[in-house]
Protein backbone atom coordinates (compact mmCIF):
# COMPACT_ATOMS: atom_id res chain seq x y z
CA UNK A 1 0.00 0.00 0.00
CA UNK A 2 1.44 3.06 -0.91
CA UNK A 3 0.36 7.06 0.70
CA UNK A 4 1.22 10.27 0.00
CA UNK A 5 0.82 13.40 2.16
CA UNK A 6 -1.35 16.05 0.65
CA UNK A 7 1.55 19.83 0.76
CA UNK A 8 -1.22 21.90 2.01
CA UNK A 9 -3.66 20.09 4.74
CA UNK A 10 -1.36 16.98 5.42
CA UNK A 11 -4.35 14.66 5.39
CA UNK A 12 -2.54 11.40 3.99
CA UNK A 13 -4.17 9.99 0.78
CA UNK A 14 -4.05 5.96 0.71
CA UNK A 15 -3.43 4.23 -2.71
CA UNK A 16 -3.21 7.26 -4.48
CA UNK A 17 -4.10 7.97 -8.18
CA UNK A 18 -2.62 10.84 -9.72
CA UNK A 19 -5.25 13.11 -11.91
CA UNK A 20 -8.09 11.19 -9.53
CA UNK A 21 -7.10 11.19 -5.95
CA UNK A 22 -4.13 13.74 -5.71
CA UNK A 23 -2.45 16.25 -8.32
CA UNK A 24 0.66 17.37 -8.51
CA UNK A 25 0.42 21.10 -9.04
CA UNK A 26 3.47 23.80 -9.40
CA UNK A 27 6.13 21.08 -7.73
CA UNK A 28 3.38 20.41 -4.73
CA UNK A 29 1.32 17.15 -4.09
CA UNK A 30 -2.16 17.91 -2.98
CA UNK A 31 -5.79 16.19 -2.53
CA UNK A 32 -8.62 16.41 -4.41
CA UNK A 33 -10.18 18.90 -2.36
CA UNK A 34 -7.58 20.83 -1.47
CA UNK A 35 -7.12 21.60 -5.34
CA UNK A 36 -11.14 22.37 -5.76
CA UNK A 37 -10.82 24.99 -3.31
CA UNK A 38 -7.42 25.86 -4.96
CA UNK A 39 -9.41 26.94 -8.51
CA UNK A 40 -12.14 28.42 -6.30
CA UNK A 41 -10.00 30.86 -4.95
CA UNK A 42 -8.04 31.95 -8.01
CA UNK A 43 -11.50 31.81 -10.90
CA UNK A 44 -12.75 35.43 -10.24
CA UNK A 45 -8.94 36.76 -10.32
CA UNK A 46 -8.32 34.93 -13.85
CA UNK A 47 -11.78 35.65 -15.03
CA UNK A 48 -10.88 39.62 -14.66
CA UNK A 49 -7.54 39.33 -16.23
CA UNK A 50 -7.21 40.98 -19.34
CA UNK A 51 -5.44 40.24 -21.40
CA UNK A 52 -4.39 36.40 -19.83
CA UNK A 53 -1.17 35.71 -19.43
CA UNK A 54 0.07 32.00 -18.93
CA UNK A 55 3.30 32.84 -17.40
CA UNK A 56 1.00 35.16 -14.81
CA UNK A 57 -1.09 32.79 -13.98
CA UNK A 58 1.27 29.96 -13.37
CA UNK A 59 2.59 32.59 -10.70
CA UNK A 60 -0.79 33.23 -9.11
CA UNK A 61 -0.70 29.36 -8.66
CA UNK A 62 2.43 29.03 -7.76
CA UNK A 63 2.33 32.23 -4.99
CA UNK A 64 -1.25 30.74 -3.90
CA UNK A 65 -0.39 27.48 -3.06
CA UNK A 66 2.98 28.91 -1.09
CA UNK A 67 0.27 30.80 1.16
CA UNK A 68 -1.49 27.56 1.35
CA UNK A 69 1.36 25.38 2.61
CA UNK A 70 2.31 27.88 5.35
CA UNK A 71 -0.63 28.39 6.19
CA UNK A 72 -1.86 24.87 6.64
CA UNK A 73 -4.94 25.28 4.02
CA UNK A 74 -6.65 27.47 1.15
Amino acid sequence: MQTICCDVCKKKVDNPITDRSFYYVANFAICEPCKDNLEVQIKSTVRNKEPFALEWYGKLVTDSLGKAVQKGRI
